[in-house]
Formats: C-alpha cells, structure tokens, sequence
C-alpha cells in the first residue's frame, strides 16, 4: 500500500508529464508565393517597408535560387522555359518533371506520380493543404491529387468542358464511370488530408444530376466541413476538416483606388505620326487600399495558425500554405493585389517560423511556382535627357509609396487581357534546420528530396 507522499509524488508526476509540452518529430512547412519572383518581392518590400527595409523572409539564414523545369506534352525529351502552377507545383509535390496544366501526372504518359500528402500520410504523419485560392486550383490539388488537366476541378468540369473560347479540356478518361479517381474536388473529398483551408465551396456543391456532390463525399468520407470564418477558430481539435470561405478564390485584402491597375500611356497624335515627336501621358500615380469585398474573410495568417493547431503531433507533419493571388492579381496586372497577398505570405511565415521555434525539428521553407509578370522599372526614363517621349508598349502601373515616392511597375508580356507567367529563376528560403543541405541552386523537382529527407519518409 502506498503512503499519502507516494500518491501526492504519483500524483504531481502525472499532472507534469500531462501538462508538458508535446514537441513535434520532424516536421515541414512550405510557404509557396505562388509567381512570387524576386521582382514580386522588391515591389513589396519597397511598399510595404521601404526600399531599405525588410521582409520576414529577408531574415531567414539559408538562401538558394531554383530552376524552373517543364517538358512539352507531347515531346518530355524537348525543354518549355515557362512553367504553369500545374506542373512546377507537382515538381515541388512528387519530384518529378512534367508539361504544363498536369496535376500530380507524367506528361504523355497520363502516369500517376506519389505526392508527398501521400508518402507522409502512409508513414502516419499528419497532413494539411492551407492556400488563399480555391482548395481545387493548381498549386494545392498537385499536393493530393492526379488529373491530367488542371481545369478539372469538379464533376461539370470533367467533359468537354470550355475554359475559354476554343479552348476545350476534357478529362473524361478520369471519370470515376470510367474508372478513373474522378475531378479534383471528388479526390480531395476523397483523401487522407486532416485539413484543407482555403476557397472553392462552389466546386464542392458542384454534381450531375443525382449524383453525390463532393460536398456529400467528404462529409462521408470524415470531414467536418464547413465555411464559417467564426468556425476556423471554435473547430480546433477535430479529428479532419474541410474550410472553404468563398465560392472560388479568396477576395485579396488591397486593390488601387477606385480599383486602378495598370493602364496603357497615351501618346499625342504626333506622336502616333513619328515616334520621336509629340508626347506621352503616364497614368496617374494611385496608392493601394483596403478592399471592400474581403470583409471577414480568414487571413492566411489566420489559417495557417489554424493548421498548425490541428496538425501538431509528436510524429510531425507536412504543411503547404500557399498565397496564391501574388500571381492572379499579377494576371490581371493588379500590383496593389499582389502587394497584399505578398503581405499575407510574409505573415503566415512569421507564424511558421514561431511553431519552428518551439519545435527544432521544423523545416521552414518558402519559395515559388514560377515568376510572373511584373517588373519595376523607373519611373521617368534615363532616356528623357533626348527629349523624344519614351513609354512602355505595355501597362504601367504608378504607385505612390508611402516612402513619398512613384515606383512604376511594368506589364507586357502581351497585348492579351491577361498577362503570362516568366521563365525566371525563383527564389528558395530557409531555416537555419535547412544549413548546409541546401545548394546555392537546384532544381525544382529536387525540393521534393529535401522534404521527404527531412521527413525521413
């Protein structure tokens, strides 16, 4: 029998072991900027903090720059030099190099490729897919999914299905009747993820005819889903969750004023005549300011603090946030979207890099898909001394910064109404946990092995 110290002893032992700290076992986040290229994160530091200040990521220890890989659909021997969010996301997701719009497939052979979600759900790690876009869109379906067409992100989509003017996808050889794993938001529904944040609720409530909604597949398949800011918060604990705040992509926290992006300079019609007479007027210089319609929508700081809640286990966990309108807003030729979304990206990482802290075995990294167009150039030429008007063939954008100055950023990948992606390296940055295991380049299907290294899966 023991004696009242020995159950007092037994007693406050117990009540320590139960209120220690659970340290997570090795552990990955990657912060993807989706386009975020090294003029997206110039363009932010010099609004956000001035063009001697500093963003979070400026602080990180180990830095790298990484190529871009793509192959042609038709040819994988013969080299594409600009990548889509497709396939340099399923580079990041699988380790593996494919052609443009394939979600976690090989390029002609329409062959499956393991995920990292995968891989780490099979070793009994913890999971999650955090993003400011629709849960379907590229960058976070490439993580847990395998379609041969991004578009595909829900049952209507799946057959002959028109994104926009000729252009016709179909995905029909994927068709769950066919006995293929069905759209993106099926497979989501579908697979071991323990969290999924972000947009899409549309594409989930999306079904044909009688058949089950993807909404209904997840609720079978486990998931509590619901999309409720209020719930991010009052839902910590449950076992999976499914959290979609919007139809499709989260609205973006800026725009310009009045809603202003970049315009086309008008030159005189002496200028029109001969280009070196006349003269030129540049848009009006604008500021960035809160947008309207983002109301109560969950940051991805919010979200990502969500995940990390409900992921953390003494096994660790792989966790991809992505902010994913750096390169929607840019599409749309929108620096005051990109600039917040920049914003937004720098946030969740402060929140990575405290949970890393906490937990040494943390790997943090950040990184993007591809680049994008957007490029700071000056303001008034260095050419003006000529007196012959110079201005950009594309749109130009002229932000007031609260510095007091004019940071002109330049569109013109095109003369289309949307802008493309650029063939640039991208940036890599890490934690001092990544110190010396990471080279001063590599290639972007080589993030795939440090991942899965660290994870020792």
């Amino acid at each position: 029998m023991k004696s009242p110290l020995a159950h007092t002893l037994c007693f406050a032992l117990a009540t320590l072991l139960h209120t220690m700290p659970v340290y997570a076992g090795p552990t990955v986040i990657l912060l993807i900027g989706d386009g975020m290229d090294e003029q997206q994160l110039t363009i932010a530091r010099n609004y956000l903090h001035g063009a001697s200040g500093r963003l979070a990521v400026d602080a990180l220890p180990v830095r790298s720059s990484v190529q871009v890989l793509t192959v042609a659909e038709k040819d994988p021997k013969r080299s594409i030099y600009v990548a889509d969010s497709a396939n340099s996301a399923t580079a990041m997701a699988t380790g593996n190099i494919t052609s443009r719009g394939r979600i976690a497939t090989s390029a002609g052979t329409d062959r499956d490729l393991e995920t990292i979600v995968s891989i780490a759900h099979r070793a009994g790690l913890r999971t999650g897919l955090v993003t400011t876009s629709s849960v379907t869109d590229a960058t976070p379906a490439s993580f847990a999914t395998h379609i041969s067409h991004r578009s595909c992100e829900d049952p209507t989509r799946m057959q002959s299905y028109e994104v926009a003017g000729d252009f016709v996808v179909d995905c029909s050889q994927d068709l769950q009747s066919h006995g293929g794993p069905g759209s993106i938001a099926e497979q989501l529904a579908r697979s071991p993820l323990d969290l999924i944040l972000g947009g899409g609720r549309g594409h989930f409530e999306a079904a044909i005819d009688s058949q089950e909604s993807p909404l209904a597949i997840a609720a079978r398949n486990g998931f509590d889903v619901f999309s409720s800011p209020a719930e991010l918060v009052a839902g910590e604990g449950v076992n999976r969750r499914i959290g979609l705040f919007a139809e499709r992509h989260l609205p973006v926290r800026w725009h310009g004023e009045q809603g202003r992006i970049a315009e086309k300079p008008q030159p005189s019609l002496l200028n029109y005549a001969y280009r070196y007479f006349g003269s030129v007027k540049q848009p009006q210089a604008f500021q960035c300011e809160d947008n309207p319609n983002y109301g109560d929508t969950p940051s991805l700081k919010a979200m990502t603090d969500t995940a990390l809640d409900q992921l953390h286990n003494d096994r660790g966990f792989f966790l991809m946030v992505e902010s994913a309108s750096i390169d929607k807003r840019s599409h749309q030729r929108d620096p005051c979207g990109q600039i917040g979304e920049v914003a937004q990206l720098m946030e969740a990482l402060q929140s990575a890099l405290a949970y890393a802290e906490k937990n040494p075995e943390t790997l943090v990294l950040v990184t993007a898909d591809h680049g994008q167009a957007a490029q700071l150039v000056p303001d008034e030429s260095i050419f003006a001394a000529y007196g012959v008007p110079i201005f950009t063939p594309g749109n130009i954008a002229r932000l007031q910064t609260p510095e007091g100055s004019i940071m002109a950023i330049n569109y013109a990948t095109n003369q289309f109404d949307v802008e493309e992606h650029t063939g640039v390296q991208v940036p890599l940055f890490a934690n001092d946990v990544a110190a010396g295991k990471i080279p001063p380049l590599l290639f972007q299907h080589e993030i795939f092995g440090l991942m899965r290294d660290h994870l020792g899966i």
